[in-house]
Formats: C-alpha cells, structure tokens, sequence
C-alpha cells in the first residue's frame, strides 16, 4: 500500500466504500424480496393452460402446483443474480469515476511538484506561490515561500562571504608577488636551493590568487547582466586564439563545428567556454585533439567539448563540477588547476538556464555537454 500513488489509494478507498455499500444494500434487498416473496397475499393467478379462466393459488394449502413453484423459486434466483451483476457493475464504475475525479482534484499538487522539479540557486524569488491557491494549499504554499526565503538568504550570504574573503586576500597575494618578482630581480645570483624555494612560492601565490580571482568571479556572477546576443562560432575561435601558445606546447590540435545564436553575458559564456577548453587541453594525451561542436535541437543549444585524454572514472563524473574537487591532485597542482574552473561552468550554464554534464567518457576521452536556451534568453 505504501507503493501507491495518492490517486491510487483514493480510488481503491472509494471503490471499496461503494462496493460494501453495494453488498449492504443488496443484502438488504435480497433479504426483503424473499421475505414479500414468501408471504404473497392469499392467492396468486396464473392462465390456465386449457380452458383460459384463470386458476387460483392458496399457499396455505398442502399441495402446491410443481411448476407455479418452480417459477417463484427461479424469480428469487434471478433476483439475487441480478443484485449481484448491478453491484459489481457500480462498483466498477465507482472506482472509474473515482479515480478521474481523484485526479482531477490531486492536479494543484501535480502542479506543485513540478513547480519545486524546476528550483535553482537563481531562481528562488520566482518560484514563490501566490495566494491564489486552493484553501488546503495556503498554509503549505506560505511555509515553501518562507523556505525559498532562508535559501535565498543563505546563497546570498555564502556569496558574499565569498566575496569578500576573495577581496581581502588579492591585495596581500599581489603584495607578496611584487615582493618575490622584486628579491628574484635584485638577487639573481642566490643559490640553487633557495631559487627553487622561490620559485615554489611564486607558483603558489599565483595559485592562490587564480583561486580568489575564481571565487571573486563566482560571488559576482548573479550580478552581472545577462542581455547580449551571442554568436558561439566567432567566440569560439576567438578562444582556439587565446589558448593556441598552450595548445602548441602540448602539441593538441583544435577543431570547431556548428554555429548558435543566444542570449547571455557574452564574458560569462567566454569563461565557460574557455575554461572547458583550457580543462581539455590541460588535460589531454600529447598530440591530441579537442573538438568543439555546437548543435541546435529545436529551442536548445548543445555545446560539446569533446578531447582525446585519459578519461574521467564513473563514479567521478558528477562530482568534478563541485567546488574544489579534483579527480587526480598531483596532476591538477602539476597544471596550476585548484579545482573551480568546472564549478564555475557549472554556475555560469545554471545562471543562463542551461545544464552542463559528462555525456561519454572512456580511456579514449571525455565529451561534456552544455545545454543552453537558443536565442531565447534565460528559462523562466
């Protein structure tokens, strides 16, 4: 019973109700039929067979007519078949109509369960109920609206603190980066162990202020416009430009096809797009291939990064997009990765109402996917 779908368990209740109403009442019926039929008034006529006067019936008497017997007793038997047959009949159309009408009434929650299916981090405010609902729905719609509210207070302020530690630490990262390039500029001729200590530290200042400028960007994004109008192919070539110099170190070889028209903040979707490519080249097997491919199906667009690198294993594929996460961390810290540059894809393809997931992977290579609105702008 706990397996059944509210809908179901109304219409089972209701069908047994009116079946054992039915069994009651045709208790009854039957009961009282019986009891009318047994006590018919002093005589009943019937035609006489020969003569056609009619010939009369004392029920008092000891002998009764065989065949006027028989008749009443198959009348009692028909009368009971017949309660039967009308009572499986309407409980069977109790439970037709019981089950439509169910439906009909449960159609405000139905409506209510799809409405919470499509809550995102960017869209609280606009998935508020209004009061314009059921009596029974009121309470229940103003206790949601109340927790959209703590969600809502809760992003914005783990924005914020975000942005703010990002702020107070890029002013001493920069700090401690002109004062290492200064003592490396005046004191070229220190000894190799310290020259390697300095270049350590060099390389993780400009690590950490990768990853206070990543945060900065994150905690900024709800507020930056999203109006432009975004042709992909000549953005897309623009960034095979800006990471050529790293694509022609590892010997990786880019390619492009398709083309897509939408609406966003063209800097965020250029992050995104770079960041995924950067990811595939970074990543890739020497002298091997990223290829990008943009594809229009009906109102979506579906960008593919697809590379030729080692892969990433299943039971990682959902949890590289969250902050921090790095599959392999000797491999990331050897690319100056510091695991918020998937995180920050994710966000930006939430952000324009889109998705982004691994489609395939194997030892062959990784496609991931983002999904977006074609030139429609944000989904509601």
């Amino acid at each position: 019973m706990k397996k059944l779908s509210l809908q179901w368990r109304i219409t089972l209740m209701t069908a047994l109700l009116i079946g054992v109403t039915c069994i009651i009442m045709n208790l009854l019926l039957s009961y009282s039929g019986r009891h009318y039929m047994d006590s018919i008034g002093s005589h009943i006529t019937g035609g006489a067979a020969e003569t056609g006067e009619p010939d009369f019936f004392e029920p008092g008497q000891d002998k009764t007519d065989r065949e006027l017997t028989i008749i009443i007793h198959g009348a009692q038997e028909s009368f009971i078949t017949t309660n039967r047959y009308i009572t499986a009949a309407v409980t069977l159309l109790g439970g037709v109509l019981a089950y439509f009408l169910s439906g009909r009434a449960l159609k405000p929650l139905r409506t209510f369960s799809s409405r919470i299916e499509k809550v995102q981090p960017n869209n609280l405010t606009d998935m508020k109920i209004t009061e314009e609902v059921l009596p029974e729905f009121r309470q229940f719609g103003r206790s949601f609206n109340q927790m959209l509210d703590r969600l809502d207070g809760g992003f914005t302020a783990q924005r914020q603190f975000t942005g703010n530690a990002a702020h107070e630490l890029r002013t001493p990262l920069s700090l401690m980066q002109a004062q290492l390039e200064l003592f490396s500029a005046e004191h070229p001729d220190v000894l190799p162990e310290t020259a390697d200590f300095l270049r350590l530290l060099r390389e993780q200042t400009e690590r950490m202020t990768q990853m206070t400028k990543t945060l900065l960007e994150m905690s900024e994004l709800r507020t930056v416009p999203c109006t432009d109008r975004i042709e992909l192919a000549p953005m897309i070539e623009e960034i095979f430009t800006d990471l050529a110099p790293l694509a022609e170190k590892k010997g990786i070889t880019l390619e492009s096809t398709g083309d897509g028209i939408m609406t966003g903040s063209d800097t965020l979707i250029y992050r995104m797009l770079y960041n995924l490519t950067e990811n595939a080249i970074r990543y890739n097997r020497p002298d091997g291939t990223v290829r990008i491919t943009v594809t229009e199906k009906e109102d979506r667009l579906v960008v593919r990064v697809t590379d030729t690198g080692g892969g990433i294993p299943e039971q990682y594929r959902d949890s590289i997009f969250q902050p921090f996460f790095r599959v392999d961390k000797s491999r990331s810290r050897e690319n100056g990765g510091v695991g918020l540059g998937l995180s920050l894809v994710w966000e930006i393809a939430s952000l324009h109402g889109g998705a982004v997931r691994v489609e395939e992977s194997s030892e062959n290579g990784s496609t991931i996917a983002v999904t977006l609105p074609a030139d429609g702008g944000q989904s509601p």
